[in-house]
C-alpha cells in the first residue's frame, strides 16, 4: 500500500481477520460475540501530518516508508478526509511562489471536521516574524475566497501564531442528537469521525437503562462524557490536559448539558482522592461522596490502566472500558475478570489497513445482577 492508494478490495478480509484476532484475545474471558463497526473504506481520517520537501521551485508533501525510510511524494491521500485532500492541493499551489512562507517550512498538519471546518498548521525551522504573519494572513484570505473554512497557524520553536483561533467546532450526529465538540489544534481528537460516532452510539446502547451516576477517567474534550450524560443522573469526569479541559467546558455549554462536572486532574491523583489518601485543592467545593457512581468509564492510553486505577475501577458495579490496545486491555482483564463478567464486546475499526484495533467491553460485577 502506498499513501496515494488504498487496498479497498481487501478491506472486508482485513476486518474479518481483526475480528478473529479479537475473539482469540478475548476467549480466556468468556466474552460474547463482538459487535463489529467497520470504517468507511476511504476518506476516514480527519487528521493528517506530512513532511514538506523542497526541490528547487517544486514543493510537495511527503511521507516516509516505515521499513525503508524512503521518501514518498504525496499529492493526494485517500485515507484523509476529502476536505484535507482538497486543501492539500490548494495550499501547496499557494505556497510555491511565496519564499516568505515556504522558507524552512518542514511540516504541515491538518485537522478537519465533518462540519466543513479545517485547520492547517505550518511548522518551521526558523523564527516567524511580522512579514511571515502578513503573508500568512493574505494566504488565509485567498484560501477562504476559494471556499475553505480555514484556520491557519504558524509554529516554530517556542512559537505559535494564531491568525484567528486554534480550534474548530465539530458537529456529530449521535443517536438522534447533534453533538458539538470543540477540537483544539495539537490536542488529542478521535481521528476517525465515522467510527467515533459508532463508538459513542455503542456506549450509549451498552449503558441504556443505567442507574445512578457515571465516573469517567481520561475524558479528553468530553467526547464520551457528554454523549453518555443522557443515560445518567450526573457525570463526574477527569482530564489532565488543560486545552482538553477548556474544550470540554465549552462543549458542556454548547450542548446545553447541565449534569456533567469536569475536574482537571490526573487519573492517578483522582484515584488517591477517591481512596482518601490525599486531599486536593482543586476538589474543594466538590462533594465526591454525594455521587452515586454505579458505572465507571475508562478510555486509557495505549499502556492501559495502572494497578492502582485497576483496583479503583474494580470497585464499581459496571465498567465501560474503551481500549486502543487490546493487549493491555487483556492484562487489565486478568484482574477485572476475577470479579466482573464481560457482557458486551465491540470492535471499532478506527484504523483500517493497519493492525491496530480499538475495542470496547462492558463488565458487570457478578453480584450486581
Amino acid at each position: 500500500m502506498t499513501p496515494d492508494t488504498l487496498p479497498i478490495d481487501q478491506y472486508d478480509d482485513q476486518l474479518a481477520e481483526k475480528t478473529a484476532r479479537l475473539k482469540t484475545l478475548m476467549s480466556p474471558f468468556a466474552a460474547p460475540e463482538p459487535d463489529v463497526f467497520p470504517s468507511p473504506k476511504q476518506h476516514y481520517r480527519m487528521r493528517a501530518e506530512f513532511r514538506v520537501w523542497h526541490d528547487e521551485e517544486e514543493l510537495f508533501h511527503i511521507m516516509f516508508d516505515q521499513q525503508t525510510k524512503a521518501r514518498i511524494r504525496v499529492d493526494q491521500f485517500p485515507a484523509a478526509s476529502e476536505l484535507i485532500n482538497r486543501l492539500m492541493t490548494a495550499l501547496i499551489n499557494e505556497l510555491k511562489p511565496l519564499p516568505v512562507l515556504r522558507r524552512k517550512l518542514f511540516q504541515i498538519d491538518y485537522l478537519s471536521t465533518r462540519s466543513g471546518k479545517i485547520i492547517a498548521s505550518l511548522l518551521y525551522h526558523r523564527k516567524l516574524d511580522e512579514e511571515w504573519q502578513q503573508a500568512a494572513t493574505a494566504l488565509r484570505d485567498r484560501l477562504r475566497a476559494q471556499g475553505f473554512d480555514l484556520q491557519l497557524i504558524g509554529r516554530a520553536t517556542k512559537t505559535k501564531i494564531m491568525l484567528d483561533q486554534d480550534y474548530v467546532d465539530e458537529c456529530l450526529p449521535v443517536a438522534g442528537k447533534e453533538m458539538i465538540y470543540r477540537q483544539v489544534e495539537n490536542s488529542f481528537t478521535q481521528p476517525n469521525a465515522a467510527v467515533n460516532v459508532s463508538m459513542l452510539e455503542w456506549a450509549l446502547d451498552a449503558t441504556h437503562g443505567s442507574t445512578g451516576d457515571l465516573l469517567e477517567l481520561y475524558c479528553g474534550n468530553g467526547n464520551f462524557s457528554l454523549a453518555l450524560a443522557r443515560n445518567f443522573n450526573r457525570v463526574l469526569a477527569t482530564e489532565i490536559a488543560k486545552p482538553s479541559v477548556a474544550a470540554a467546558q465549552y462543549n458542556i455549554a454548547a450542548n446545553q448539558i447541565d449534569n456533567v462536572q469536569i475536574i482537571r486532574m490526573a487519573a492517578e491523583d483522582f484515584t488517591q482522592a477517591m481512596n482518601g489518601v490525599r486531599e486536593f485543592n482543586r476538589l474543594k467545593g466538590i462533594d465526591l461522596r454525594s455521587y452515586q457512581c454505579e458505572t465507571i468509564f475508562v478510555d486509557p492510553p495505549r499502556s492501559g490502566l495502572d494497578a492502582d486505577t485497576v483496583a479503583l475501577v474494580q470497585g464499581y458495579p459496571r465498567i465501560l472500558y474503551i481500549s486502543c490496545n487490546p493487549e493491555t486491555l487483556c492484562e487489565n482483564l486478568q484482574t477485572l475478570s476475577q470479579t466482573h463478567d464481560i457482557t458486551r464486546l465491540a470492535l471499532f475499526d478506527q484504523f483500517p489497513y493497519t493492525h491496530h484495533m480499538e475495542c470496547g467491553v462492558l463488565l458487570v460485577k457478578r453480584d450486581a445482577g
